[in-house]
């Protein structure tokens, strides 16, 4: 008897589904978090100083501490630029929501991380998927992606590195789509929360670093670098150099 085969989404009989939504790198116990970050964390409880209310976007010294951590020589940013967040999830959250309204639409990638599809969907927004080529190393199809544009799009998401592609994108690709955004007048949400963990020999550039004249609104975290998912400690870091956000400064610390 000929079997029907499955549908898409379902899982095909002998074979286990592979979950690529969620990476938690302490799953299995081999890995564990610096020693320092631990003991850092234990003394900062001991001493009873943060246990009252703070600022709902984050302790000043922590938004500072991001934003020298991660200014570069092309785009410096200053502790009101930072957004401290529960998680990285909870930076997309305030991203997203603060972005778009009912009807818009963002441009995500396609195989992606499903939780932009749900954070738009809660607002009444759609998401529209541009193709990454496994043939082309997961780069994306920037001509396919370019067509997607409408008049509701309200923002283009690139996820470098690819979760869960791995790839990670040259610098000539991630111009290009600073060219794309830079002509439709779309600000950029750069998940980078696997940023830093390029392997050897394959650099990794952050996408604000190379947008003078695009606003990037990029998203990161502890979760992944330093094997602590579960803190939820994740940011948001503005880089608006055409001051195209400045209404939605007041709007994401709002969300916080």
């Amino acid at each position: 008897r000929k079997k029907t085969p499955p549908k898409r989404g379902e899982p095909i009989e002998g074979k286990p589904m592979i979950p690529l939504s969620l990476g938690d790198p302490t799953a299995f116990g081999n890995l564990q978090a610096p020693e320092v970050l631990s003991e850092t964390m234990v003394s900062l409880v001991r001493g009873a100083k943060h246990n009252g209310y703070g600022n709902s976007a984050g302790a000043e010294d922590a938004r500072a501490a991001v934003a020298k951590r991660f200014s570069t020589p092309h785009c410096i940013y200053k502790a009101s630029d930072i957004i401290v967040a529960s998680g990285c999830s909870g930076a997309l959250e305030i991203a997203i929501n603060g972005i778009v309204d009912e009807g818009d639409n963002l441009l995500v990638p396609k195989p992606g991380f499903p939780l932009y599809q749900v954070l738009a969907e809660s607002q009444g927004a759609s998401v529209k998927e541009y193709d990454l080529l496994p043939s082309q190393g997961w780069q994306a199809d920037l001509a396919q992606l370019e067509s997607l544009v409408d008049a509701r799009t309200k923002a283009l998401i690139v996820n470098n590195p690819s979760n869960p592609c791995g790839s990670v994108f040259p610098k000539e690709h991630l111009l290009g789509f600073i060219d794309i955004a830079a002509r439709h007048k779309l600000p950029i949400i750069a998940d980078e929360i696997y940023g830093e963990m390029a392997f050897e020999g394959v650099a990794f550039h952050p996408l604000a670093e190379l947008a003078p004249h695009v606003p990037v609104i990029t998203v990161g975290g502890l979760a992944k670098q330093f094997l602590v998912p579960g803190w939820r400690v994740g940011w948001l870091m503005l880089h608006d150099p055409v001051h195209a956000l400045d209404d939605l400064r007041e709007g994401f610390n709002r969300l916080t």
